[in-house]
């Protein structure tokens, strides 16, 4: 069986120069993104690595954690330490202990929100968070990272332009490592055993969750949501079960690297604003699998066609991000009148309106929420962009640029 081959990851540097200077390095991401990888990439000759996942190991880092630390000295590799959280004190214990040593220990995990929780009450100001998602475009096309379009030197054309088909099969298909690499994969079976695994593995150790048959619907029905706002009581009502269990499913999904939910930008703009917010799911191929879809034209032209976009969008700007190592701050706008703008990026203090459109020939009208919100903040607004699946990069006027989806 051949090796897959490894895809460099932008976020490299970000955790060597990380490891350079703090004792500890925290990287979290969903299953499958490549977190392992990536450190037995880096750090593969000079740290040995240990899975926390195996029942015997993390019995033994529960029943005597200094001594299971003793067994392993660093540098070391901690993988899924969310299954042993009880060694965390004790690697501050022995961080303070030689304080001046950096890259002592590079820590993965999949669960994010508990371990936040976990590393801030134990390694705070001695770990550097890092997070890893699927790949990006770039990524997987083997391209060095750029600044994005917006940025002093972002690149004009810097995409690899592609048919809408291929466009849109790529969507099917998704961003994890294994997929990418492996283009010959069956990508459905792949999604398939992987929300299985999903569910066996991270969500049977969450408390939330007692019924998997019925998380499983709620993943579905909320699939069919995305992009759209979300109403916790209508979704509960369809489901048959109580909003505050919905609300603890969806925490789950959360912590676990699956979704991102996109809360409204809004400030005291004289208009009234909607305050609900939306979910996407993280990898774009996942949620094609979720709500059944197995064709790219079918995909391209079906009555998702604009949720699939707005979450391929949103996964690379977020991706883009968090790969060299800032945290997203991007929001959407909407008002109660129904005027929308898909994504607002906050950078630098100034505020970038994105709008997403299925056509490739885009026209200025398509731009009318993207100028409405500028003259909303005023000097605070950035040039905006709309966002679509053609090859062709265009003035818009009004300082918004027509953007192919490839030149993210």
């Amino acid at each position: 069986m051949a090796i897959p081959r490894y895809i460099q990851r932008t976020l490299e540097p970000v955790v060597r120069k990380a490891a350079r200077e703090f004792p500890a390095v925290m990287l979290t991401g969903p299953r499958q993104s490549g977190k392992t990888t990536l450190l037995r990439h880096l750090f593969g000759k000079s740290c040995r690595l240990v899975s926390l996942e195996a029942p015997d190991v993390r019995a033994a880092a529960a029943s005597d954690p200094r001594g299971f630390l003793a067994a392993y000295p660093p540098p070391v590799v901690f993988d899924e330490v969310q299954f042993a959280p009880e060694l965390l004190p004790y690697i501050k214990e022995r961080i303070d202990g030689a304080r001046a040593t950096a890259g002592q220990y590079l820590l993965t995990g999949s669960q994010n929100l508990l371990l936040m929780e976990q590393i801030s009450e134990s390694l705070a100001g001695r770990a550097a968070m890092l997070r890893l998602l699927p790949l990006s475009r770039r990524e997987a096309r083997g391209q060095p990272q750029a600044p994005l379009p917006w940025e002093a030197g972002g690149a004009d054309g810097a995409g690899a332009g592609r048919g809408a088909e291929a466009l849109w099969a790529s969507f099917l298909r998704g961003g994890y490592p294994e997929l990418v690499a492996n283009p010959r994969r069956d990508a459905g079976l792949w999604h398939a055993s992987y929300v299985q695994t999903y569910l066996e593995r991270d969500v049977r150790s969450l408390r939330q969750v007692g019924d998997l048959t019925q998380f499983q619907s709620f993943v579905r029905a909320l699939a069919a949501r995305s992009a759209q706002l979300l109403n916790l009581t209508e979704l509960a009502r369809d489901l048959g079960v109580a909003v505050n269990t919905v609300k603890s499913w969806l925490s789950v999904l959360e912590a676990t690297h699956q979704v991102f939910v996109l809360r409204p930008y809004f400030e005291n703009f004289g208009k009234r604003l909607v305050k609900s917010p939306k979910v996407y799911f993280t990898d774009v191929g996942t949620l094609c699998y979720l709500v059944g879809l197995k064709d790219a034209e079918h995909a391209a032209q079906g009555p998702m066609a604009g949720s699939i976009m707005e979450t391929a969008v949103l996964g690379e700007l977020v991706k883009r991000l968090w790969h060299r190592g800032a945290e997203p701050q991007i929001y959407f706008w909407r008002t109660s009148t129904g005027a929308e703008v898909d994504f607002i990026v906050q950078t630098n203090g100034n505020l970038v309106p994105i709008e997403v459109k299925l056509t490739a020939t885009p026209r200025p009208a398509m731009a009318a929420t993207v100028r409405s919100f500028r003259e909303s903040v005023g000097e605070r607004a950035a040039p905006g962009y709309v966002v679509h699946p053609g090859g062709q990069r265009l003035p818009m006027g009004h300082e918004i640029t027509a953007l192919p989806f490839d030149h993210l």
